[in-house]
C-alpha cells in the first residue's frame, strides 16, 4: 500500500484549521482525538490476551521476549523493555528492546536505516534470537521494510511472531503470527504517528510486559513481591509488602524478611502457611512462582 493510502497518513477533519485555533481550542482538539485511543485499544483485547498468554509461555520455557522498531515505534519498545528490571526485578536481558540505528536513534532521527529489512535481520541475529524467543514488530504504518524483516527471519525460524500497528490490514498484520491493530484514525498533525498512534503503541505494550509478567508470578494481588531489597528504600518497600500480603506487624515482616533469605515471596508464603524458608520455597517452585497458586493449593 502506497504511504499517502495509509489511514495514519489521512487528512483528520476535526483538525483542519488547527492552526487558526486559540491554544485553548487547540489542547481540546488533542485531547478529544487522545480520547478515541482507548477504546481503539479495548477492541484489540482478545488478540492482546492471545499474544499474552503465548509469551508468558515462552518465558516459562526459558525463552525471552524481543521488542523491534524504528523511529517513535523503536523507541517505545526500548522504554518499555528498559522499564521491566526496575519494576518487576526480571533480569535486563528477558525484555529487549531493539530499534533502527542503535542507541544513536533514541534521541535522534536516524529514519534512513528503517528502509533496509536486512538491517532487521542482522539486528535481530546479534542479540542471538532464537526460535525459543517471542518478537514484537512495531510499526505505526505496518510497513516498516527493517520491521518486517525482522518478522521474516522470526517466523522463518519458527518463533512466535507479532505484530502492533495501527492501519487495517497491513503487512506487519498478515506477516506476524498475531496481529494487534488499534484503529486509532487519522493524526491531529497528518502522519504524526507519535501523537495517538504512539499513545496507543505505548498503552498496548503496557498491557503486554505487565500482564506476561503477573502471570509468571511477579505480582501477587497488586503488590510488586518480586522486589529485591538491595537498598533501604527497597528494603522498606519489601518489609511493607510482605507487612500487607501477610496480614503481619512491621516488625514480623522485619523477621519473615530475614528468615527468609531476603525474599519476598518466600516470606509470604512463610507466614500465609507457617512454613520454614524450605518448605516454602519448594512450594514457589512447584508452583511457578506464584504465591496464589501455593495459596489455592493449601486452601
Amino acid at each position: 500500500m502506497k504511504l499517502d493510502g495509509l489511514l495514519t497518513e489521512q487528512l483528520n477533519p476535526d483538525s483542519g484549521e488547527i492552526d487558526r485555533r486559540s491554544t485553548i481550542e487547540v489542547l481540546q482538539i488533542i485531547n478529544r482525538e487522545d480520547h478515541k485511543v482507548s477504546n481503539a485499544v479495548e477492541s484489540e483485547i482478545p488478540q492482546i490476551a492471545q499474544a499474552v498468554d503465548r509469551i508468558a509461555n515462552t518465558v516459562r520455557d526459558g525463552g525471552r521476549l524481543f521488542y523491534i522498531g524504528a523511529g517513535t515505534s523503536g523507541r517505545l519498545g526500548v522504554l518499555d523493555a528498559a522499564e521491566c528490571p526496575p519494576t518487576f526485578h526480571v533480569p535486563s536481558e528477558l525484555v529487549q528492546g531493539i530499534i533502527a540505528g542503535g542507541g544513536a536513534a533514541l534521541s535522534r532521527a536516524t529514519e534512513a536505516s528503517e528502509d533496509d529489512p536486512e538491517s532487521g535481520r542482522r539486528d535481530l541475529a546479534s542479540r542471538g534470537f532464537s526460535s525459543q524467543d517471542a518478537l514484537v514488530g512495531i510499526a505505526a504504518s505496518g510497513r516498516t521494510p527493517y520491521v518486517l524483516g525482522a518478522i521474516a527471519a522470526a517466523r522463518a525460524m519458527g518463533a512466535l511472531t507479532i505484530g502492533i500497528s495501527c492501519t487495517p490490514g497491513s503487512e506487519l498484520a498478515g506477516a506476524a503470527e498475531i496481529a494487534i491493530t488499534p484503529l486509532v484514525g487519522p493524526e491531529v498533525i497528518a502522519g504524526s504517528t507519535r501523537m495517538k498512534a504512539g499513545t496507543a503503541t505505548k498503552l498496548v505494550l503496557n498491557m503486554i510486559s505487565t500482564a506476561v509478567l503477573i502471570k509468571l508470578g511477579h505480582v501477587y494481588g497488586n503488590l510488586m513481591v518480586n522486589v529485591q531489597p538491595k537498598n533501604s528504600k527497597l528494603e522498606d518497600r519489601a518489609r511493607r509488602i510482605i507487612a500487607q500480603a501477610a496480614e503481619v506487624s512491621d516488625e514480623r515482616a522485619s523477621e519473615l524478611l530475614r528468615d527468609s533469605g531476603r525474599d519476598v515471596k518466600t516470606a509470604i508464603v512463610m507466614a500465609r502457611l507457617n512454613l520454614d524458608r524450605a518448605a516454602a520455597e519448594a512450594r514457589l517452585l512447584s508452583a511457578g512462582g506464584r504465591i496464589s497458586e501455593v495459596l489455592k493449593r493449601n486452601g
